[in-house]
């Protein structure tokens, strides 16, 4: 059983570009940059009581399963979601799903995908890829972080589906019932565009938002005085894998949303957000430097050729710029 003429394709991120495969499946041409913006994907958060592998949680985008919900209700797309306590109803659920002919975004921990490279298997568990398809007892899988399509094992795919740790997936699944024939995508864009601004700009608190990147900033700057040698290395590593790794590559989604304003502007025919794509390009290279610059020092402690001080001033000076940027974004005259 198969999704006749489903297409595989290649993106930057896990959920967007599932939300892509689905939605273009079912007859709407929309690209990942799209998707990412119009969901207001882009984020920051900083959560020193999540522990991620034993060490303290940073996330560059809004919580999982938030992009497509975001995008289908603003689209007035019909779609299904649907979580499980039980394994069985889970895998069939899914196997009847596949059986009409639709495939099926889900929820899994990437330690538990065999065809994901070892370095990229550790324990998260906002994974999203698509089933599309079974096949001599094996799901036919669409990760749209993979070049290539791939297949999977039943029990494998269980154990990614109803993993331990924060947060479960729980065997959540979701896919498209219907698209509506006209789509106004110069709305959703707009409203998409407004919700990221009051997502990034409105917490109170200091965990979310850009309030949350001058946090890390300061507990960057306290690591050598707070934790051991290894362990502040240890902390290091995780945000530069947050980053790099469950990111797009180099920016923590910043040159995602930057393509999205660039699409948008054509679309809108609007100079000025072409601008402002430029611009959170440039600090996407600056969360880059960061990143290149904490491993440097990550991998040689004794080295002087970065210090947690300007590693810290780094960050500062990155939230003060995306602070800048988000405050004149939500000016924009529609």
């Amino acid at each position: 059983m198969n999704s006749t003429n489903y297409q595989h394709c290649q993106h930057a991120h896990c959920e967007s570009g599932v939300t892509s495969n689905l939605l273009k499946y079912a007859g709407m041409d929309i690209s990942e940059p799209l998707a990412f913006g119009i969901g207001a994907g882009i984020f920051f958060g900083h959560l020193p009581f999540v522990k991620v592998s034993g060490t303290p949680g940073t996330t560059f985008r809004t919580w999982p399963g938030t992009i497509f919900k975001q995008v289908t209700k603003t689209l007035g797309v019909k779609v299904h979601t649907q979580s499980f306590k039980s394994v069985d109803k889970a895998m069939q659920a899914l196997d009847d799903v596949l059986a009409t002919g639709k495939p099926v975004g889900m929820l899994s921990s990437v330690y538990y995908l065999p065809y994901l490279p070892d370095a990229f298997r550790f324990h998260f568990n906002s994974h999203n890829l698509i089933a599309y398809g079974k096949q001599n007892g094996e799901y036919l899988i669409s990760d749209p972080v993979m070049e290539e399509v791939s297949t999977i094992k039943p029990e494998d795919l269980i154990k990614a589906r109803f993993a331990k740790g924060f947060p479960e997936p729980k065997g959540f699944m979701y896919y498209v019932n219907e698209v509506p024939p006209t789509v106004d995508f110069e709305y959703a864009i707009k409203k998409g565009i407004k919700k990221t601004c009051f997502m990034i700009l409105s917490p109170p608190i200091p965990w979310f938002g850009n309030n949350a990147i001058f946090l890390l900033a300061k507990k960057v700057k306290d690591y050598p005085k707070k934790l051991t040698p290894r362990k502040a290395a240890l902390y290091l590593g995780n945000i530069i894998r947050m980053q790099e790794e469950i990111g797009t590559g180099g920016a923590g989604f910043r040159f995602l949303y930057a393509a999205f304003l660039q699409e948008a502007a054509d679309i809108l025919q609007k100079q000025e957000l072409r601008e402002f794509a430029e611009e959170l390009t440039q600090i996407g290279d600056n969360w880059r430097n960061f990143a290149y610059s904490a491993a440097r020092l990550m991998k040689d402690r004794k080295s002087d050729l970065v210090s947690f001080d300007e590693l810290s001033d780094m960050l500062y000076n990155i939230g003060t710029e995306e602070k800048q940027f988000f405050e004149r974004l939500k000016q924009v005259k529609w």
